[in-house]
């Protein structure tokens, strides 16, 4: 069973969150909140009886105390809970602070009972999950660099190699793992190894984090690769 907590200001929302969950037999509420404030008490009492949450469904807008800073603080204080963020198409500025500490992903408001469960599912199982259109858009915000700016790069780029850079310019570009595979000639385990090689290289956790990074550096990614 997996605990999950619910963490949303509009209440109609909340409710609805809830009885859709309630329907999956895998899947336990366990406690609501109304602001991120309400969840960090919440969590903290039950911490106390041992009845912690496995996931926590969070909002990002709220009064009192947002979604990107309770993300922050859960993070920080119970490592071992996900938190996995609700959010709108127009609010990737948050989005982009909640996975930087430590979201492990997101979904859109709209996003349909059993994707929502199943996306639960991965969270909990440790897999991280984006929904569609926003990753592009982390990524189209993110200003590049050009080969010759005297802005550092990244830590760990020069020290990929030819191939993982074009796995990586990929990326960059939205690519899943078979896209990259077909584009490469590889097999979809290959892609998954230089992938994991990847973001240990570049120090995150994820490949939103990768291709974020791989766009601020894009202009000397496309160099590299032309001089290869």
């Amino acid at each position: 069973m997996i605990r999950v907590l619910l963490v949303e200001d509009q209440e109609i929302v909340r409710r609805g969150l809830k009885t859709l969950l309630e329907t999956k037999p895998d899947l336990q509420v366990i406690g609501e909140a109304n602001n991120g404030l309400s969840a960090i008490k919440q969590l903290e009492t039950l911490r106390e009886i041992a009845q912690l949450p496995d996931v926590v469904l969070m909002d990002i807008r709220m009064p009192v105390m947002n979604g990107v800073k309770a993300t922050q603080l859960i993070c920080q204080q119970f490592p071992d809970i996900k938190v996995l963020v609700l959010t709108t198409f127009n609010d990737t500025e948050y989005v982009a602070e909640a996975l930087r500490f430590g979201a492990k992903g997101y979904l859109l408001k709209d996003t349909p009972a059993d994707e929502l469960a199943q996306a639960i599912r991965s969270i909990y199982q440790g897999y991280t999950q984006f929904g569609p259109g926003i990753v592009e858009k982390l990524i189209a915000e993110t200003p590049t660099t050009q080969p010759n700016s005297a802005e550092p790069l990244a830590p760990g780029l020069t020290e990929l190699t030819n191939r993982e850079r074009e796995v990586l310019r990929l990326i960059a570009k939205g690519a899943n793992n078979r896209e990259i595979a077909q584009a490469l000639h590889l097999s979809e385990g290959t892609v998954r190894n230089h992938i994991t090689h990847i973001l240990t290289r570049l120090n995150v956790r994820d490949r939103t984090q990768a291709a974020i990074v791989a766009n601020s550096c894009r202009a000397w990614l496309e160099n590299a690769g032309s001089e290869s």
